[in-house]
């Protein structure tokens, strides 16, 4: 339901937040008012990352998957109209108690759709990684 959605501001710090998401179609979809600095930050440089953790999940934690690409921001109804009462019935009963007040709640004035298109996929599979330390053998090799 969350990731951490990660983009560069104008000094080239990396900066992210946590936000909930929308698996569709290959991509990772979010969403925000365009005053938001990292709305205006994507405008300038589309380059960004996602990165969903496994924490509660039945595959338990220390697993990530990291998406890293470039933004397109939607701003037309269509995309609107689909991605509201997907994402209501991610965020209802918070911050709105039924998928109908949820809808509402998204559909304000000056709210941007952001389309993450990943260009890679990076893995992170703690378990692996902690019975190879405890094997002592490195990650990756066959030795």
């Amino acid at each position: 339901m969350e990731c951490n959605f990660i983009w560069t501001n104008r000094e080239g710090h990396g900066l992210g937040v946590i936000m909930n998401y929308i698996a569709k179609n290959g991509s990772i979809w979010v969403t925000a008012t365009s005053q938001r600095p990292r709305v205006k930050a994507l405008r300038r440089d589309p380059r960004a990352s996602v990165v969903i953790s496994s924490m509660g999940t039945d595959m338990g934690p220390g697993k990530t998957v990291t998406y890293k690409g470039r933004v397109k921001i939607h701003e037309d109804q269509a995309t609107k109209d689909w991605f509201y009462p997907a994402m209501a019935k991610i965020i209802s009963p918070y911050p709105a108690p039924t998928e109908e007040a949820a809808i509402a709640h998204l559909d304000t004035p000056l709210r941007v759709i952001i389309e993450l298109i990943p260009e890679k996929t990076i893995k992170f599979d703690g378990d692996s990684i902690a019975k190879s330390s405890h094997e002592g053998t490195i990650p990756g090799t066959s030795s």
